[in-house]
Order: structure tokens, then sequence, then C-alpha cells
């Protein structure tokens, strides 16, 4: 796989944080409008399926999630991946000129550190070889390497789901977001050998008669579908702030990781641009947690609000008004999101 390859999944994949961060937004305003004129999200309503902006992000967030896709197509998932975090960028610059969020020193060295550490991975990154068939992904995905991952990873989510969720998992943050971005994993390399198969049978290669494609298809439903549902239950359970961070942390680490194995993606590759990889990568991380960070050092010092469009919506009202801000994140993540195969 060519530059130019990479060149287009790194165009893709920052037009998908684009996209998504914008998504945001719009979805945001779409139902706090909505919320004035009827029964809020959080409280059960649907006024906002009303909303031609919730409506114009969810579009936008939709293409986002498109682009994203292709773009594992094109590049590796140690390119695409960590690129998810400037969609938090993008919400977080819209929010401070469109709804008047104010951003902080704090936020602002997040946003620089992401920037630098995308770069830092955009000049590492590896070139891909592309498999000439599903066949030829099958048997990457078999490879004895891979076989163990997926197979421990399965195993031990099992042993989670069953023994430990049901007790632990509205305690501590990590059964959750543990379940769900090793699903997240699998999910990607999933959804990345379907892309490749669809990619084939556009030039002229049908894949479609080939078992294995029906079957990545399968393996990316049900993973992607348990990746959601425990993101959701996340997100129920613990604050937004805390569920961010930790969760991109450990959904980039594991795809990456799981990415890494099946397609080799280091393979061919100095030391040295190995280890700038891992920097740039710690760097975005480190971004993505001040980002957090700074909104909720915001939240904990902002006064009470009723949220009128005219003043700007912050982006928390209170420290213990989780309530409000639930009907929109809720509604927000409630579809998947991938890099972000949606960190």
């Amino acid at each position: 796989m060519g530059a130019s390859d990479n060149t287009k999944g790194l165009a893709l994949a920052v037009a998908s944080s684009a996209f998504i961060g914008a998504s945001f937004i719009l979805k945001k305003i779409g139902l706090m409008r909505a919320g004035k004129c009827g029964v809020r999200a959080g409280g059960g309503g649907y006024t906002y399926l009303l909303e031609p902006l919730w409506w114009a992000g969810l579009i936008t967030m939709l293409l986002g999630e498109v682009a994203n896709f292709v773009a594992y197509v094109f590049a590796p998932a140690v390119l695409v991946t960590p690129l998810g975090a400037l969609s938090i960028i993008v919400s977080s610059v819209l929010a401070h000129f469109v709804l008047k969020e104010r951003l902080n020193k704090l936020g602002v060295l997040g946003c620089i550190s992401c920037i630098v550490g995308s770069v830092v991975v955009v000049l590492h990154a590896p070139e891909e070889h592309m498999p000439d068939s599903v066949e030829e992904i099958w048997d990457l995905a078999t490879q004895p390497g891979f076989l163990a991952y997926a197979g421990t990873t399965l195993l031990l989510m099992a042993i989670v789901v069953v023994f430990i969720e049901p007790r632990y998992g509205q305690k501590n943050i990590l059964i959750y977001l543990g379940i769900c971005s090793s699903m997240g994993s699998l999910t990607v390399v999933s959804i990345k050998a379907v892309g490749v198969a669809i990619k084939l049978t556009l030039d002229g290669m049908n894949q479609l008669a080939y078992p294995h494609t029906w079957l990545f298809i399968l393996v990316a439903v049900i993973c992607g579908v348990s990746q959601l549902n425990y993101l959701n239950k996340a997100l129920d359970t613990f604050d937004l702030a805390m569920v961010s961070p930790v969760y991109y942390v450990m959904f980039t680490t594991l795809t990456i990781v799981a990415s890494s194995i099946m397609f080799k993606d280091g393979a061919g590759q100095s030391l040295s641009s190995i280890a700038s990889e891992c920097c740039g990568l710690v760097t975005i991380l480190s971004g993505t947690i001040l980002l957090h960070a700074a909104k909720q050092k915001e939240a904990a010092s902002s006064p009470a609000s009723t949220w009128p469009l005219d003043r700007g919506i912050s982006w928390y009202i209170s420290v213990g008004s989780d309530n409000l801000l639930r009907n929109v994140e809720d509604d927000y993540f409630a579809a998947p999101q991938s890099s972000p195969a949606t960190p």
C-alpha cells in the first residue's frame, strides 16, 4: 500500500473528525431548542425529532462515521484511530465560538498536544499492504498470534460479563469500558476486513461469494452491538468527564494492538519510527485527558444556568446537574463511535 493510500486515509480520518465534532454542536443546539418547546430527551421526550438542527447533526455524524469506515480501508489503524481525538478539538473550538463556552488555558494546551501528537503519528505512520482477497485477510485472522489475542479477549470478556460485571459494573468504570474497548478492537479489524472486501468487489474482484466476507460482517455486527451496549451502560452510570478519556485511551490502545497483530502494521519499520509513533500516541492521549480535565474544572467553577440559547450554553451546568447534561450526551452517544471506529 503506497503513500498515496495513506494520504487518502489521512484525509478521510481528518474529515471524519471534523464531521463528528461539528455534529455534536448541531445536535446539542437542536436538543436545547427542542427542550424549550417540550419534554427533554432525558425525560423521555421526542420533541427533538421535529428539530431540523438535530437531524442536521445526525446526518453530519453519519457522514463522519462513513468517512472513518472508508479511512480504515486505505490506512492502518495506527494512523486512523488516534486521529479520532481531533473530533474533540473540533467540538471544543466550535463550542468556544458558537456556544460561547470558554476554552481555558488547560483546554488550549490539550488541543495543542493532540495536534502535535497527530502530526508525529502521521509523519511516522507505516505503509500498509492491500490484501488481494478476503481469503488473504482470513489467513491473517487465523494466524496463531491473532487467534491467541482474539481467543484471550473473548474468554476474559466472558468471565467479566458473567462473574464480575453483575457485582462490580456499577462501581468500577473499568469494567464496562474494558468490555466495550475489547469488543471495539475486534469491531475495527472486522470492519477493516469488510471495507477491503467492498473495495475489491467494486474494483471488479467479487468477494461476496466468499463465506469469509459474511463471517467478518457478522463479527463486526455482534461486536459493534456489544460495544455500543456497554458504552451506553458506562455513560448512564458514570460521569462523561470520566468515561470519555478512559474509553478513548483503552479503545485506542487495544485497537492498535489488535490491528498490529493481525495486519502486522509495524513490519519493516525501524525502531526509531515505532518509538516516534508511540510518543505521538502518548502525546495525543495526554492531550485528550487535558481537554476533559479542562471541562471538568470548568464544571466545578461554573454557576447554575437555565441554558438560554441567546446567552450561550455551558458545557456543564453545575456539579450536581448531571441530569440536564445526560439528556444531551446520551442522545449523542446513542450512536456507535469508531476511532473512532467513533473515540
